[in-house]
């Protein structure tokens, strides 16, 4: 694997054999600031398999921060395991003393496999841990505004196909309804939205409609893929579009809180010869870090919220660029981070965090 032709600024292998952990951290970019970022437990098939998923994130990290308007600059950490079986005290308590190593250059904080109370046993070993719990001082559960800022994303798309930005009487089709996609079907059947969800835990399926019956529920993804809607949001993890997918789709709109979902590259420029407009994941769902960044300067949920509401703006701002520029919307994203990484970056790059 090409790690020093990756663009990443440093690479760590963490490797504690007392407790089982083997992690790695990847620090893209700290142009904007230290490098903040989640911490994915997951089951790797194999080390190259947990690297490059750790390469991928980090640089998505630097774009989705830049694009937050936010003084960060992007990281991610995976932990090779299975959560439900690996996760001990010892193994989050050594993999804080790998973060603390690094004095700052990389902030973690919860993803995929990881919780706030997860976050609290790695602080015990490092001042550089984040997004910990309420009862901490911590800004808690991040995807509470991850959803709101897809939410305002999908209205900022709506506004663009459409002429107004709201999803009422819109059918939006939710793949993955865990903590991020319930959020995010709450705020569409207050808009208004007909939703059309599924989830490979159907304990999750349910537990939405306990709380709202109208809303209907399909066996699985191709199954979803296949009903009419307006707007398809991913909401699970990665890959969630490829050609398969974007030839199917009904949709006119794909926004969702999952990260990485183009499967390939050139999956952007198919959902362009499509006519879907896709709105770039790490800039519509950075309402999570926006949320965790907060928490470093004594959490207030408003202020985070009203900080990922601009989320809408940013999200317009990308299209109409998309459209002026004949590019898809990712690569108007692109260069709308790059440019701020650029311009500021280079005043930032030598600052030490703190």
């Amino acid at each position: 694997m090409e790690i020093l032709r990756s663009g990443h600024e440093q690479v760590v292998f963490c490797s504690d054999p007392a407790s089982g952990l083997r992690a790695i951290i990847a620090v893209h970019s700290t142009a904007l600031g230290p490098a903040l970022g989640g911490t994915r437990f997951h089951p790797y098939a194999t080390e190259d398999d947990a690297v490059a998923d750790a390469l991928r994130l980090s640089r998505a990290m630097s774009y989705k921060n830049s694009l937050a308007g936010l003084d960060l600059g992007g990281g991610k950490a995976v932990i090779i395991g299975d959560p439900r079986t690996d996760k001990t005290e010892a193994l989050l308590r050594a993999y804080g003393r790998f973060v603390e190593a690094l004095g700052g250059r990389y902030l973690t904080a919860c993803d995929v496999g990881t919780f706030n109370a997860d976050l609290d046993v790695v602080a015990r070993e490092t001042r550089f841990a984040h997004g910990r719990s309420l009862a901490y001082g911590g800004c808690g559960d991040s995807s509470v505004l991850t959803a709101y800022g897809v939410f305002q994303g999908m209205r900022a798309a709506a506004e663009h196909c459409w002429g107004q930005p709201s999803l009422t009487g819109r059918t939006v089709a939710v793949a993955g309804v865990g903590k991020v996609g319930s959020e995010l079907v709450d705020l569409l059947v207050a808009d208004g939205a007909e939703l059309v969800i599924t989830d490979v835990d159907a304990a999750a399926v349910d537990r939405v409609r306990a709380r709202h019956p109208q809303v209907r529920a399909v066996a699985d993804t191709a199954e979803l893929v296949g009903t009419p809607h307006d707007v398809y949001a991913p909401c699970a993890l990665g890959g969630a579009l490829d050609p398969g997918t974007v030839a199917a789709l009904p949709a006119r709109i794909v926004c969702g809180g999952a990260n990485n979902q183009l499967a390939a590259p050139e999956i952007a420029d198919q959902l362009v010869a499509r006519g879907i407009l896709y709105a770039p994941d790490y800039l519509v769902n950075a309402g999570g870090v926006i949320q965790v960044e907060d928490e470093r300067h004594g959490f207030s949920f408003p202020r985070a919220q009203a900080r990922a509401a601009g989320i809408f703006d940013v999200a317009l701002r990308v299209f109409r660029a998309a459209d002026a520029e004949g590019v898809p919307p990712v690569v108007a994203a692109d260069r709308l981070a790059e440019e701020r990484m650029r311009s500021v970056g280079r005043l930032a790059t030598l600052r030490l965090p703190g």
